[in-house]
């Protein structure tokens, strides 16, 4: 079975996308943002730009998760920003077969739509920090980029669609 990390930058909808696709499945949903220390949410809170040794134990973390969860046998999704390639290694290290979906969109829509929720500690003023910091899935990556404008049906449907086209052997991811 194959586990799904759904990743973008922070508000374009990885949690919700991610908890549809754990539904759709009857698969192991993991929010990756459970997996911070005090401290990364406390920088992030403070408006404060999280570096690579900052992620290093929290993805740590998360690809122990992964490697618990695919150990049982079913499919897994996980809700993860994943930004770097060196990050999505970290995750690959799990030994999970991963494919990843990374939820694309304008930075003004991402913006917008940060700033409509409630009760996260994710202030806007870090998004220009994580879209420099993103770099965009590599060819000899799993994976498919999702256009956020999309609803999140119409998401869900592309990515089962090549969950599906995999399964049976063809272009699927």
């Amino acid at each position: 079975m194959s586990a799904w990390v759904i990743m973008g930058v922070s508000g374009c909808g990885k949690s919700e996308v991610g908890k549809r696709l754990a539904d759709a499945l009857d698969a192991e949903f993991i929010e990756g943002d459970r997996f911070h220390s005090d401290d990364n949410v406390r920088k992030m809170s403070a408006g404060i730009a999280l570096t690579d040794a900052d992620r290093e134990g929290w993805l740590a973390r998360l690809a122990g998760e992964l490697a618990r969860a695919c150990a049982g046998g079913r499919e897994v999704v996980l809700a993860c920003s994943a930004l770097k390639r060196a990050y999505r290694d970290t995750l690959r290290g799990s030994g999970c077969d991963l494919r990843f979906v990374h939820l694309d969109g304008s930075r003004e829509l991402i913006a917008a739509r940060m700033g409509a929720r409630a009760g996260h500690y994710m202030p806007v003023s870090l998004l220009d920090s994580q879209l420099r910091d993103l770099e965009p899935l590599q060819e000899d990556e799993a994976g498919m980029v999702v256009d956020i404008e999309e609803s999140p049906e119409r998401m869900l449907e592309r990515i089962q669609l090549a969950r599906r086209a995999r399964l049976h052997g063809s272009d699927g991811i």
